[in-house]
């Protein structure tokens, strides 16, 4: 009598080839959402005199989706492209929004930093993971995205007579984490240090910084929030709600993954507890099963021997996913 098999997961998001319904709604006076059923979010802003574009989708094909949905709204010209982070799908598009004419491509000096370091290996490895949302993948242009500009703390831009504010409010998601801040409309397009109905990938995290950096957005009283993934949050018990389930599922890796580590538990043991542990919770969360491998594996580096996060390489990636899931 054979003993059955437990079917090997496929590797981070090949499986995921459905296509998304995407939605192009106005959040506030002057801001709009493209969100796609847990894909990633691209933020709209549009001032007085010019549009401002955060996070570019994953390649220019994508991006002229984008472009073609604020054209139904506005003739403005898209000036300025914001990378909240360095993390390739959120910026290879923006070679699209630079022939539309856009003058300057926005980010932290952290974000800077970050792509001098790992932005080449990075690129590699979420083609590999991704491959639905790198279609087209040969639209991107040679090279990397590279800011044209930094900031470090906070930068205010004006479309006109429209305030915009670029504040690091702490790390998270990544080092460099930018949200992008309409204080007179309090809304806020937070990147993806907030996520909802879709898991944090916190791969390239700081677990311990990241629910106080969630808690410097809360004291912004957001009344409308565009997140990383899932819909945009209207009314502030939604943005609250968002908020706390980023906090919740980013301090319960953390706690699970921490007291295993603190036990001697080696890396497998821990990833089997953890997502025994969350899966009931979070489960139904889009890309759960991508993120787990990652997150858990960050947060037991931070717990034993690696402050800050080491450079995912496709190789890394594989070998990573064979160990855990193998």
């Amino acid at each position: 009598m054979s003993t059955p098999t437990t079917p090997t997961k496929k590797f981070a998001s090949q499986a995921d080839l459905e296509e998304k319904k995407v939605t192009f709604e106005q959040i506030s006076e002057h801001a709009w959402a493209y969100t796609a059923e847990g894909d990633p979010n691209t933020g709209v802003i549009i001032g007085d005199d010019a549009v401002l574009v955060a996070d570019t989708q994953a390649t220019p094909a994508m991006a002229a989706d984008v472009i073609r949905r604020i054209r139904e709204v506005t003739d403005k010209p898209i000036k300025y492209v914001v990378m909240t982070h360095y993390h390739a799908v959120r910026v290879l598009g923006a070679s699209a929004y630079l022939a539309e004419g856009g003058q300057q491509i926005l980010a932290s000096q952290d974000t800077y930093d970050l792509i001098v370091e790992r932005g080449e290996f990075d690129k590699a490895s979420e083609i590999g993971r991704f491959p639905r949302l790198f279609r087209n993948v040969e639209t991107v242009p040679p090279g990397l995205t590279w800011p044209t500009m930094t900031f470090t703390g906070k930068m205010t831009l004006w479309l006109g007579k429209l305030e915009v504010q670029l504040l690091q409010l702490g790390r998270g998601h990544t080092k460099g984490d930018t949200v992008v801040w309409l204080p007179g409309e309090k809304t806020l397009l937070s990147g993806d240090l907030v996520e909802f109905d879709a898991t944090p990938y916190a791969g390239d995290a700081y677990f311990q910084d990241w629910p106080g950096t969630l808690d410097n957005i809360a004291r912004l009283q957001p009344a409308q929030l565009v997140p990383g993934r899932g819909p945009a949050l209207k009314g502030p018990e939604q943005v609250q709600q968002g908020l706390t389930v980023t906090r919740d599922f980013i301090r319960d890796v953390w706690t699970s993954v921490k007291a295993g580590a603190d036990a001697g538990r080696d890396l497998n043991a821990v990833y089997r507890e953890t997502y025994a542990a969350l899966q009931p919770k979070y489960g139904r969360w889009v890309i759960f099963d991508h993120c787990m491998p990652f997150d858990v594996t960050r947060a037991y580096d931070e717990a034993t021997r690696y402050p800050d996060p080491r450079i995912w390489t496709a190789e890394r990636d594989i070998e990573m996913w064979k160990t855990l899931e193998g």
